[in-house]
């Protein structure tokens, strides 16, 4: 356990240096794992301030790539007083450049509706069992491939784009020790110039074609 630990687990979940040694201590140095283990035992800043209502707030937007992109953004927090501070400024627009980069389909994992849980479930347990793996191994494969997928749709199980050591949650929960009120990612949408157009002239020319008894 270094010293570098302690500053990372302190300044990630707003926890006394003692309850972060020990954190550390029963996790064998492993930060993801101690963050959990400091929440469980409402050590955690973040962790205490998750009950709390989020009704103040700001929506962002945010253009790229020469105004190809768009994120209109809302993240809430308790007060206006925070909602105008420049470290709350930062961090939505930080998210929202994640956003236009990484195109998350979901906020959290909540969101993604059972059906399409169970569908991918299902595709991955089919690819695991065609490589030949015993069933109760591809249980697990698919357990790890599953993180995987929360990953690509959900933007807080995402890698930061400014930061890839940490997660779009882990930034958050950074934020809300450092700010020192629940910060909350409400919703957003991605805007791509021309998305779909592609689709529906080709549904229209197959349409034609078939009109045409061509298809």
């Amino acid at each position: 356990m270094g010293a570098a630990q302690v500053k990372e687990l302190r300044e990630r979940t707003g926890a006394g240096i003692k309850d972060c040694v020990a954190a550390l201590a029963a996790t064998t140095d492993n930060i993801d794992q101690a963050i959990d283990w400091l929440r469980a035992k409402g050590l955690s800043s973040a962790g205490k301030k998750a009950g709390r209502l989020a009704s103040e707030g700001l929506v962002e937007a945010y253009i790229h790539a020469g105004g190809k992109i768009g994120v209109i953004l809302e993240v809430n927090c308790e007060t206006d007083f925070v909602a105008l501070n420049q470290g709350f400024k930062d961090l939505l627009r930080g998210i929202a450049m994640h956003i236009a980069a990484s195109a998350p389909d979901y906020v959290r994992r909540e969101e993604v509706p059972p059906e399409a849980i169970e569908r991918e479930r299902r595709v991955q347990l089919e690819r695991v069992m065609s490589e030949g793996k015993p069933e109760h191994i591809a249980m697990k494969i698919v357990d790890g491939r599953m993180s995987k997928f929360y990953e690509d749709v959900c933007l807080l199980d995402q890698k930061y784009i400014r930061d890839d050591s940490k997660t779009v949650d882990q930034v958050v929960n950074e934020a809300i020790s450092t700010i020192g009120e629940k910060i909350s990612v409400r919703r957003f949408t991605r805007y791509v110039m021309g998305e779909g157009l592609q689709k529906k002239s080709d549904d229209f020319a197959a349409e034609v074609a078939a009109a045409a008894g061509l298809s």
